[in-house]
């Protein structure tokens, strides 16, 4: 099968094209051909091996295999199961994501059947199928299980135009939210066909400046600082952050002592509940995801490079067969 790998970090050129075995799935496991698959930011950190989180896990010096296959979010059809499998069955549908497992720059991947896998949304393609896993499940997470949110409160989500943003508004309009999307110039009107009541473009207004306060601060992208937003939240304002550095973690340790303003930062391991929620959402017609552009297997390099220059509108999704 074909498939895209990296043997040591740095940049997009380090992806290379190679043919590779076709997996066997184990007893409790399925084969699942992969359709479609996405890059993501967390896709391009593990390849640059950036954080400290993607060196303990893949690697202090180089990736631990002998070779490395990216991608963390996915989409296909199961072709073969192993003969303990009680949840799905051959032919059926199915999206699902890897995280730290990975794997899925390529032509076939083997699962858990109890590991993130889900039947696929049946009003969406395979590549936007691809596309929701990660973004709408980590914005559920956040918002819903980590913030509690609440109908009426007035949430913020910086970077509501990327992956995790374009789903972060939707998610927190279903559950009743006030939404204040902050983005550029040329993504304003998007984000507000998702639904925001407001949009902030942050290259006329800062919005901790601004005299509004907000329940919730979002920042899906990584670009604001709680010490910064602080003086944004409500009294008991918390302040929700995707990507981990050691100051978010000392952050989220010391806000939770006494402190009434809070910044959360976690992982969700099992996100199959999610997804079925999500699905739900989908088929209703309540969720929609945004693709700014697909690319082929053969050219995830550029894929990668056309995600780190920051400037994507929700997803970029890759055709893996055709």
């Amino acid at each position: 099968m074909k498939a895209v790998v990296y043997k040591k970090y740095g940049s997009p050129n380090m992806l290379e094209l190679v043919e590779t075995d076709k997996p066997i799935p184990k007893p409790n496991e399925v084969l699942i051909r992969i359709y479609a698959t996405s890059v993501t930011t967390a896709d391009c950190m593990m390849r640059r091996g950036d954080t400290i989180l993607s060196r303990i896990l893949l690697g202090f010096i180089h990736p631990k295999k002998h070779f490395m296959i990216l991608g963390t979010e996915f989409s296909g059809q199961i072709e073969a199961i192993g003969n303990s499998v009680k949840k799905f069955k051959v032919g059926d549908d199915v999206y699902g994501f890897r995280g730290f497992g990975t794997g899925c720059y390529a032509q076939y991947k083997c699962m858990n059947e109890n590991e993130s896998l889900a039947l696929k949304p049946k009003t969406m393609s395979y590549e936007e199928a691809a596309s929701v896993v990660d973004g709408a499940s980590t914005a559920l997470f956040f918002l819903k299980e980590k913030a509690n949110i609440q109908k009426g409160q007035k949430v913020l989500i910086n970077g509501a135009s990327g992956s995790i943003g374009t789903f972060a508004v939707q998610i927190a309009k279903h559950l009743g939210a006030e939404v204040t999307g902050v983005c550029s110039t040329k993504n304003v009107a998007l984000v507000s066909s998702l639904g925001a009541d407001k949009v902030i473009d942050y290259t006329k207004e800062d919005f901790t400046k601004c005299k509004d306060r907000y329940d919730i601060i979002f920042d899906t992208v990584g670009k604001s600082s709680f010490s910064q937003s602080k003086n944004a939240l409500s009294r008991n304002g918390k302040y929700l952050v995707t990507v981990m550095t050691l100051k978010t973690i000392l952050q989220t340790i010391l806000t939770s002592f006494g402190s009434k303003k809070k910044v959360l930062f976690a992982m969700s391991i099992n996100k199959t509940e999610a997804l079925q929620f999500i699905r739900s959402l989908i088929d209703d017609g309540r969720l929609k995801t945004i693709i700014d552009k697909q690319f082929t297997l053969e050219d995830l390099s550029d894929a990668h490079t056309y995600v780190e220059a920051g400037h994507k509108r929700g997803n970029v999704v890759i055709r893996v067969m055709n």
